[in-house]
């Protein structure tokens, strides 16, 4: 199984645009996909991916539901479907996730006649994906966080123990990678017995312009592994693919939406070049085990 969330601290860096096509790239490597949408806001993945119908529904079974033990069904029946990719949808009542998963903590140890019990918030995604027989069903693991810490991020990292990260090669960017080193290890502190790896680092939104060139020689310095592809800027076709709540894959293949232009062709073969890649750290990691 190739577990990883895709985080940046720094947000419009082009996360859940990344999260979108590179989960489709992995269906086409003929890989079984999850994808889990953690982050609360409007106009995420969910949204990209037209699965939010349920998202502000208070009936509506959820995954912060099966994180406190509350579950209102079976887990298989969270998970929707698009372009061939599994999506766990994200729900509003993720934007009381901390609070919520206090209470639980509060309530499990009051409870529980084991004196020595503890629920740790940190580990309740792990949890229900182990109980529900995730790991042994799916090739690859995705998880979309907030770009802010707390529970969503912590669950997401303690989860899949594994990060990819988007760099956009500008000032924002830039802050967002120097110091990442403390903030992994602030994770691994955090979270006790895991240790965080970074798959690599992806820039996204590349123009070939000198100040671009600057940040990008500024992200070699962080010593943090590079994938051997980056993402040019591409506007406006990532624009019709989100207008249209489709991949670029499904925007380029469908007649129905306009014609890829020649130029942004070699938009979706990165994608692939990058699933190759990612598909290959995790087999290289095996071989040496």
């Amino acid at each position: 199984m190739i577990p990883y969330t895709v985080w940046s601290e720094a947000g419009g860096v082009g996360k859940t645009t990344l999260v979108a096509t590179l989960s489709r790239a992995h269906v086409n490597r003929g890989q079984k996909v999850l994808v889990i949408d953690m982050d609360p806001q409007d106009g995420g993945l969910t949204h990209h991916f037209g699965l939010d119908d349920d998202k502000g529904s208070a009936d509506a079974d959820n995954l912060v539901m099966h994180m406190i033990g509350r579950p209102r069904g079976d887990f298989d029946d969270l998970v929707r479907s698009s372009e061939g990719v599994d999506v766990i949808p994200s729900h509003n009542m993720l934007g009381t996730l901390d609070d919520l998963l206090s209470k639980a903590q509060e309530l499990e140890e009051d409870t529980n006649p084991d004196p020595e019990y503890e629920f740790e918030k940190e580990r309740q995604l792990r949890r229900v994906l182990v109980d529900a027989g995730v790991p042994s069903e799916y090739d690859v693991i995705m998880i979309d966080p907030p770009a802010s810490e707390g529970q969503h991020l912590y669950n997401a990292v303690y989860a899949t123990g594994n990060l990819l990260i988007p760099f956009e090669p500008s000032p924002k960017g830039e802050r967002s990678i120097q110091g990442l080193r403390d903030v992994i290890n602030g994770f691994e502190d955090e979270l006790g017995d895991i240790d965080v790896g970074v798959i690599g680092t992806v820039p996204n939104k590349v123009s070939r312009t000198n100040i671009n060139q600057k940040y990008l020689d500024a992200l070699e310095d962080e010593a943090l592994p590079i994938a051997p592809i980056s993402i040019g800027e591409r506007g406006s076709m990532l624009g019709e693919a989100w207008d249209n709540q489709v991949s670029i894959y499904e925007l380029a293949e469908n007649e129905s939406y306009r014609d890829l232009r020649d130029y942004e062709q070699p938009t979706l073969e990165k994608f692939d070049e990058l699933a190759e890649y990612i598909t290959e750290q995790f087999a290289a990691t095996e071989a040496t085990a």
